[in-house]
């Protein structure tokens, strides 16, 4: 379902950027989606779609039993864009060659502009440089018919090939990451110059349209939400409510792991704000005597999930009637259930996730925001006129702050931790950082350190502060705080929280994955 006629379908080949390339078409204003390429025939004939990308993937073309397009994809008369991987099979296919090659590019690359064409317009012309993202080990010896160099690379002689006539293109770069400075421009020129493409996928039109949607499935029947105060749960909730008003009845099971004041302002802004029916359970003691001795974070994660699931399925009980169940499921969700070869995302991110609900709970699905990503969601909270606070919220994983106290938890750390937190947050506010950084927040380390507070020893906890800058959440850098930021931040913390007399601050960088503390 999509507010819009015009789709580009991104065939996957098991990149672990694949959802960037659907990101950044759809910052141009076009709808996409994402489907494994030995999928792609049933998503041709349902879609329609008028313009396809191929992705990168790990494999090589060069093997045996390795992804290929169907050829239906080089038959439909649409625009055609390979990157990476896809480039390859795209030559592969249409009797060109690839090969091995001992001169593999990783990373950084310089491309020289061979030949003008419509992808480059704007951005380069002949005999021009630029930088680009390298990660291939094969590459193209030789074309097939039809088909033009329009950029070379050192270990590239093929790095972007184009035939015009049949609107067909391939880079060897990957123009979806941020390391390729015009990439986002090279693939907007695919949508809206090669393609034709409108770009009139817009936030109030999907508004309308899912609320339309939401209304036919449910007809008359009683949706149940588990609201945790997350911004998912929340613009789904108000959706839905928008959508179908007191036949929704929202859940809030209130864990003890969130942070200061969270709890009280989930249940003021839906149950006042709002004026939805919405069911508070302080389950604060059940979940801290169930994690009593526990240390090992996994353990964590499947003791709050079986807890968290245990309680919202008796409050459902007593609802009584519901037939639905309204998740906050977004597109990467979607995607990684249905990633090529398993790919590199398929197993559930425990570190995210506090567990699915159980079959035997037998409810239909209410996902409104299935077809979205974070940044997509967060432009419905501001379309939907909800509070920016709660929009511009960072990230915080369902198990919260039990993965933030290393070792077992206890109601004296959970304290600790809030408001140490609590001081870090409202410094980063002040300084005006809060919408410059992704994620940033504090973890109580399971060591004490003695040292002197005036003219006594102590003997209390680390505390470690982190913050990190990304684009897309596929990796992530350390925010470069001023050192007078720093030392304001933890005199505070040292002075005003007793019990925490060290603090220091986290500066590595993640490669692709997940940025939340482990």
């Amino acid at each position: 379902m999509t507010a819009s006629s015009e789709i580009l379908l991104i065939l996957d080949f098991g990149s672990q950027v694949t959802q960037l390339i659907a990101r950044r078409v759809r910052e141009s204003g076009v709808y996409c989606e994402v489907v494994p390429f030995n999928k792609a025939d049933e998503a041709i004939s349902r879609l329609n779609p008028k313009a396809i990308i191929l992705s990168g993937g790990p494999a090589s073309v060069t093997k045996i039993g390795t992804p290929r397009a169907p050829d239906s994809v080089f038959k439909l008369g649409v625009p055609v864009l390979g990157i990476c991987y896809g480039e390859q099979t795209m030559v592969a296919q249409l009797g060109g060659k690839v090969e091995s090659s001992d001169h593999r590019e990783f990373g950084r690359a310089q491309i020289t502009i061979a030949d003008d064409t419509p992808l480059f317009q704007g951005l380069w012309h002949k005999g021009g440089t630029d930088e680009v993202w390298m990660s291939h080990g094969d590459r193209v010896i030789s074309l097939p018919e039809g088909f033009r160099v329009i950029a070379t690379s050192e270990s590239a002689p093929f790095a972007a090939i184009a035939d015009d006539k049949r609107k067909f293109y391939g880079v060897q770069f990957h123009p979806e990451v941020v390391h390729t400075p015009n990439g986002a421009k090279l693939l907007r020129n695919f949508t809206h110059k090669v393609a034709n493409l409108s770009g009139d996928w817009t936030m109030a039109a999907f508004r309308a349209q899912e609320i339309a949607r939401i209304r036919k499935q449910v007809g008359k029947g009683k949706v149940i939400c588990g609201l945790s105060g997350g911004v998912d749960s929340s613009v789904a909730a108000v959706l839905i409510h928008e959508a179908i008003g007191d036949q929704l009845t929202c859940v809030f099971v209130d864990t003890g792991m969130m942070r200061a004041g969270e709890a009280e302002e989930v249940v003021t802004l839906f149950r006042g704000h709002y004026n939805m029916p919405l069911i508070h359970n302080d389950a604060r003691e059940l979940f801290l005597g169930k994690l009593t001795g526990v240390a090992d974070p996994e353990h964590k994660r499947k003791i709050i999930g079986a807890t968290f699931i245990d309680v919202f399925e008796a409050e459902a009980k007593k609802i009584g009637g519901a037939e639905f169940l309204a998740q906050g499921t977004l597109y990467p969700d979607v995607i990684e259930s249905v990633s090529f070869a398993g790919g590199p995302s398929v197993t559930i991110k425990s570190h995210h996730n506090v567990g699915g609900l159980p079959a035997r709970m037998n409810m239909k699905l209410v996902e409104p925001l299935r077809e979205l990503f974070k940044d997509e969601v967060r432009a419905l909270g501001r379309e939907l006129g909800m509070p920016a606070s709660l929009i511009g919220r960072h990230p915080f994983p369902g198990p919260g702050l039990a993965i933030r106290i290393p070792g077992e938890i206890t109601s004296e750390k959970l304290d600790l931790l809030r408001k140490a937190d609590t001081i870090y947050l409202d410094e980063i506010r002040k300084a005006g950082l809060y919408d410059v950084i992704w994620q940033a927040f504090a973890v109580l380390l399971p060591v004490r350190t003695v040292g002197v507070m005036g003219d006594e020893r102590s003997y209390d906890y680390a505390l470690a502060l982190r913050a990190v800058t990304s684009t897309d959440g596929m990796t992530a850098d350390y925010y470069p705080f001023e050192h007078s930021f720093l030392g304001r931040v933890a005199n505070r913390i040292i002075n005003e929280v007793r019990g925490i007399n060290r603090v220091t601050y986290d500066i590595t960088s993640k490669p692709p994955g997940t940025i939340e503390w482990e």
